[in-house]
């Protein structure tokens, strides 16, 4: 007894001296250990300094000692302000006193949801702020241990065994430092989050978890406000059979009007001088991240992570990986356009075409019987010169260098994201079961059992699901083709301008620009307004389909906005790349619509169009999307706070639940990868037409970082913190603009670039391009037009192919096989090579691995010294097998998403969080 006593202390020492077994240090990959005291721990996300002025902060109950994990908000008319008595009169006058009025009905659902909230377990207190007109009352709310501890099973939350350093880690910081060159990106946060070894929590092995002593402080924030708001979601305020259930269908109803878990405080620094360490974790974000100061400086990841949940934090990653990425094809799309400025003078065809005068006499643009008149070629010299900045040989190496990019790009991507899911313990993060979507409790028609659970759930019938989806796909397809309706009427719109333009003798020269700037405008109009309501429509119709998990749900609107803002955005640039000029005609033979000769490409070319549409859709988007984001919160915030400070006395300060609730409600990260998803498909698919496109994308993201990071601490109300591996459906639609990509700019290469042409023609007639421009130009067949003129084409006097263009059509086609199979071959050995796992990373699972079956075995041999005491203490008394039934096989190891083996010796349970199926 007394070995085994000697065990028992030993291994208790060693748990209460030191937070768990040797551990390597974070992304070292020697032999060196070590160990962090628990002292140091108070809990597994350890709070701000700042913290300790929490309850002057007002996040705390009247008590000081309750935390505020949710704040609910309902607003009532005051019974003796105008507008409640006109109510009044008028449901009087109606005959409908008999019936509840909204206001009781809601006030109805109040009472028994917050009844129903503190049978579950929560506690609630009550705040009440009268304005005049209407009196807002916020109910704090606040999760008990034990609720806490059910929770945290039921959602399989995870738990720190172990703790060691968490050394920040950039690939650009150690290059620097190599090159001995001063890092200005560097800064050091202060409170930096630690990191763990962690495994899924059982409240049976409380006393192996770190910082379980404490448990005001052992739950994070972000994990209270995920209980809390679990607990909201599936509460119910009435009938179940009517799937009234739920906060969100409440607000929906008018019941309350927000619900939201508290800020850590003001954003804004103390008016006296405060240490770094204990500034509150929202002044940290924003003193270092969050101002346009830090524009230039590293993003701190964890503590966006530990603030705003993975989800957001690996959103920022993703961007911030974007951006850097931006800085070298930038770079190189702007030595790109360089090259095309100082290369210009040695232009041959431009030359030809400012020094033709007379030679060159065009045929008209529109019908002569309209009065579109004759012009010279010459007239076209500016634009001559600024098709050569957008059409050189370097712009060809510009679309295959920006393949490489894109593929790169998503390769990396991938070992960020493995490191970052590795680092914040969601690398095999799955959901066993995932619950219904809130939304669809409240609206499925009838409760069924699960087939998996054997527990009743909301449920609706896949039929009818397949109907609704069928029905909105004809809605889509309808809003689809209004998209190219709309191209078809910037098209005549193009068109008909055009016509007095090019009788203007003073616009004559420039008629085809004003025509294409204006009609990118118009088309830049109609699809920011198509875009708004077509996203309320597509809303509408995810909703109606029913779809049972949010992971279906978002994927499903996902899908539906950008298949539309895909056409939306890009179908008049495809129009313009691929089609506009090739379906004219030829003199005396043109082809028509509605009456209309069909649309010729500019005088400087199609290309040179193209490069416009491109820089007045994209560039004016971003400043749109840039003055929305900068504009419209800070307008929502001052409706917001003016709504709410009415009637409050100027001298009190409002408490922290007020001040959250005049922030704007936050609206989640969709919109924000869509526009980063849009540009993404710009500055790829279309590049080898406007080399600049990466610049204007770096320096929108620059801002948009900002932008972002601002409105998440300072504008909107804090989220509920949602984990995530990954950023979802968006990398596959980003993987299929990637492949798009390739094959867009082989076409734009081969048919809509002059690239090919004068390369042929170098081959077959002069080296030095010499003659190429008369050489382009043919003839009008003869008794076709008033008066003998070119027009741009590869055809005989006759108006038939020249053997040229046929032996040129052969070439684009072999161009764009070879260059697709080229760049896709490149690309897969890019993809091999690069593995999705750093190698670094695959060392630290593997020590991993090791740690967990050298901890297994010491368990082993405190056990079997149990076993040997027990059987020495019983003597012959019972056999072994009776005394003991299970013998060694009485432990288990659980890994993520496993539930644990119940066992009679607590002292031989290891739970730790590694990336393999078993140990």
């Amino acid at each position: 007894m007394n070995a085994m006593n000697s065990i028992l202390s030993k291994a208790k020492t060693e748990k209460n001296g030191l937070a768990g077994i040797a551990l390597d240090s974070y992304g070292s990959t020697d032999d060196s250990v070590a160990f962090v005291h628990k002292d140091s721990l108070s809990e597994n996300h350890p709070p701000s300094p700042g913290d300790l002025h929490a309850a002057e902060q007002g996040i705390y109950f009247r008590d000081g000692h309750r935390r505020i994990d949710f704040v609910l908000v309902f607003e009532e008319e005051d019974p003796g302000s105008k507008k409640s008595k006109k109510k009044k009169k008028k449901a009087v006058e109606s005959g409908e006193v008999k019936e509840k009025s909204p206001e009781e009905k809601n006030d109805q659902y109040r009472k028994k949801f917050l009844n129903n909230l503190r049978k579950a377990g929560c506690e609630m207190e009550e705040e009440i702020s009268s304005t005049g007109k209407k009196t807002i009352t916020y109910i704090k709310v606040f999760a008990s241990w034990d609720v806490l501890c059910y929770y945290a099973e039921e959602l399989n939350f995870r738990a720190p065994l172990q703790a060691h350093p968490n050394p920040s880690e950039n690939w650009s910081a150690k290059l620097l430092e190599s090159l001995h060159i001063p890092n200005m990106m560097d800064q050091e946060v202060p409170n930096k989050p630690l990191d763990y070894y962690t495994c899924v929590f059982k409240k049976s092995k409380l006393d192996k978890f770190l910082g379980s002593e404490n448990r005001d402080t052992f739950f994070s924030n972000t994990q209270r406000h995920r209980i809390v708001y679990e607990i909201l979601a599936t509460t119910p305020y009435g009938k179940r059979k009517r799937a009234e259930i739920g906060i969100d269908r409440l607000i929906d109803e008018g019941a309350f009007q927000a619900a939201y878990p508290l800020h850590d405080g003001s954003w804004k620094k103390p008016s006296h001088s405060l240490p770094a360490e204990q500034l509150n974790r929202r002044q940290v974000l924003y003193d270092y991240w969050a101002r346009w100061g830090c524009w230039y400086k590293y993003q701190p990841l964890d503590h966006i992570r530990e603030y705003f949940g993975e989800k957001i934090g690996i959103y920022f990653a993703w961007l911030g990986l974007y951006t850097a990425w931006l800085l070298p094809a930038s770079i190189v799309g702007l030595m790109v356009f360089l090259y095309g400025v100082l290369s210009i003078s040695t232009n041959t065809p431009a030359r030809e075409v400012c020094n033709s005068g007379g030679d060159f006499v065009m045929c008209p643009l529109c019908d002569e019987n309209i009065g579109c008149a004759y012009w010279n070629l010459s007239d076209t010299c500016t634009q001559a010169k600024i098709a050569y900045l957008f059409d050189h040989p370097g712009t060809v190496f510009f679309a295959i260098f920006m393949s490489f990019w894109a593929v790169t790009f998503l390769e990396y991507w991938k070992r960020k994201n493995a490191s970052l899911a590795h680092h914040w313990d969601v690398m095999d993060f799955e959901e066993e079961e995932e619950r219904p979507r809130p939304q669809f409790a409240a609206m499925a028609p009838s409760m069924e059992k699960n087939p998996v659970t054997g527990i009743k759930e909301p449920h609706f019938p896949d039929e009818d699901r397949f109907k609704r989806m069928m029905a909105g796909a004809v809605i889509i397809i309808f809003m689809m083709v209004m998209v190219l309706i709309f191209v078809l009427g910037v098209i005549m719109y193009r068109v008909l301008i055009s016509i007095p333009l090019f009788q203007s003798v003073m616009f004559r020269a420039q008629a085809s620009n004003i025509a294409n700037m204006s009609g990118a405008c118009v088309n830049l109009i109609l699809i920011m307004a198509s875009g708004i309501v077509y996203q309320k429509i597509a809303e509408k119709l995810t909703e109606w389909e029913m779809h049972r998990t949010q992971t279906e749900h978002e994927d499903s609107y996902t899908f539906k906005v950008f298949i539309f803002q895909f056409v939306n955005f890009y179908s008049s640039i495809f129009y313009i790349a691929f089609f506009k000029g090739r379906f004219v005609g030829y003199p005396g033979h043109y082809n028509r619509f509605f009456g209309l000769r069909n649309e010729a490409c500019g005088q400087g070319g199609c290309l040179v169009e193209l490069a416009q549409q491109l820089a007045v859709i994209m560039i004016g988007k971003q400043v749109i999307n840039n003055a929305q984001e900068i504009i419209v919160p800070k307008i929502k915030n001052y409706l917001q706070r003016r709504e709410v400070a009415k009637g409050m006395e100027k001298s009190t300060e409002p408490a922290r639940w007020e001040e959250d609730y005049q922030l704007i409600e936050n609206e989640g990260l969709f919109e924000e990868y869509l526009e980063m998803v849009i540009q993404f498909g710009f500055i790829t698919i279309f590049v080898a037409a406007f080399p600049l496109a990466p610049l204007f994308a770096l320096l929108n993201n620059w801002v948009e970082i900002r932008l972002d990071a601002h409105k998440f601490v300072c504008e909107v109300r804090r989220s509920v913190s949602e984990r995530a591996q990954d950023i979802g459906v968006w990398f596959n639609i980003l993987d299929a603009l990637v492949q798009l990509a390739v094959i867009s700019n082989a076409f734009i290469i081969a048919v809509t670039s002059e690239f090919l042409p004068r390369l042929l023609y170098k081959y077959e007639k002069n080296w030095n391009l010499d003659g190429y421009v008369n050489f382009t130009l043919a003839y009008s067949p003869p008794g076709s037009m008033s008066q003998e003129c070119r027009y741009k084409e590869f055809r005989d006097r006759d108006g038939s192919f020249s053997l040229f263009y046929w032996r040129l059509l052969a070439i684009r086609l072999g161009f764009v096989i070879l260059f697709e199979h080229v760049v896709f071959f490149i690309s897969r050995l890019i993809d091999i090579m690069v593995p999705d796992i750093p190698e670094s990373l695959e060392i630290k699972i593997k020590r991993e691995r090791y740690l967990a079956k050298q901890a297994l075995q010491d368990q082993e041999h405190i056990m079997e010294a149990m076993k040997e005491e027990k059987q020495a203490m019983v003597g012959g008394l019972a056999g072994v097998g009776e005394e003991d039934e299970g013998g060694d096989d009485d432990y288990a190891v659980t890994t993520q998403g496993r539930k644990a083996a119940t066992t009679r010796m607590d002292a031989g349970n290891v739970y730790l969080s590694v990336p393999t199926a078993d140990v």
